[in-house]
């Protein structure tokens, strides 16, 4: 963009000298750098004398083309700045499914409100999405992180939580020791639990095999709150449920670690409003859910 910018100010000046007075270049700067566009183009811009230069008929319309490509790239860098500094354009965000449809679409519903200038694409899908090679702007990611390229920022955790419903449990009991599922009607959510071995704290394995077998969380929570038995999910999957009194959970003692949720994005420090707006409601709303931080 330079060359373009000292052809302008030389044809405006109506000099060389005049030109880096202007830009703030030495006079043989300018003549190296209009020498070299002029040799760059394969024609003369300027007719020269010993104190003026006058443009060609060729560099009449070059200076109109470089005018509008200053100015559209003068504009380009104002948007691009503007995007630093306020929200607009498309926010893609995605998560897995009942995260989302639980806990992020209401800051989707909040942020859509503060910012109407920003159009939200969320994707809601129960598999660990590539960013940048699918064009996602924000994720959250729930388990630990592998992909040290992204900038996270950790906002809860969730448990892996065994439950049924209180009909359920009055009918057969509250299993007291994971040995104990044994005894007891299993649903197996194969989305949360793709193997019939529950693993616990301090290394306790359990070998079931289940009454029913589900492919996704949603399904096994509806069957348990249906008096199916027990099922094993992401305590987050349940949140309305147990704040509902339809479920409660059983065995915490042996519940095994946390795993940690963390929104994530590929901007690093550099990241536009839009994002940085986004994650910021995102991170203090989850951290207030008594779900996600207990």
């Amino acid at each position: 963009m330079k060359p373009l910018r000292v052809f302008v100010a030389i044809a405006e000046a109506g000099s060389l000298v005049g030109a880096g007075r202007a830009l703030q270049l030495s006079p043989p700067t300018v003549t190296r750098i209009l020498s070299d566009l002029e040799t760059d183009l394969g024609v003369a811009l300027f007719h020269r004398t010993t104190r003026a230069v006058r443009l060609t008929d060729t560099g009449q319309s070059f200076l109109v083309d470089a005018q509008r490509l200053i100015a559209d790239f003068e504009r380009a860098v104002e948007n691009a700045r503007g995007a630093r500094e306020t929200p607009k354009g498309v926010l893609r965000v995605t998560s897995s499914v009942l995260f989302g449809e639980h806990y992020i679409l209401p800051v989707i519903q909040q942020f859509m409100s503060a910012y109407p200038d920003v159009r939200v694409e969320a994707t809601f899908v129960d598999r660990m999405v590539n960013l940048v090679e699918e064009g996602f702007d924000v994720a959250i990611r729930i388990g630990e992180l592998s992909d040290s390229n992204l900038l996270a920022r950790r906002v809860g955790a969730v448990r892996r939580v065994v439950c049924s419903c209180e009909t359920y449990l009055g009918k057969n009991g509250i299993p007291q020791h994971p040995s104990e599922l044994k005894g007891h009607r299993i649903i197996s959510a194969r989305a949360v639990t793709p193997v019939d071995e529950w693993k616990f704290r301090d290394g306790i394995r359990v070998k079931l095999k289940p009454h029913l077998n589900v492919n996704h969380a949603s399904t096994a929570i509806r069957a348990a709150q249906s008096d199916c038995g027990l099922t094993r999910v992401l305590s987050y999957q349940i949140g309305p449920e147990l704040f509902d009194g339809k479920l409660k959970t059983v065995l915490e003692d042996y519940e095994p670690d946390e795993l940690p949720i963390n929104i994530v994005h590929a901007e690093g420090r550099s990241a536009s409003a839009k994002i940085r707006s986004f994650t910021e409601m995102a991170a203090e709303r989850l951290r207030k859910n008594p779900f996600l931080n207990r």
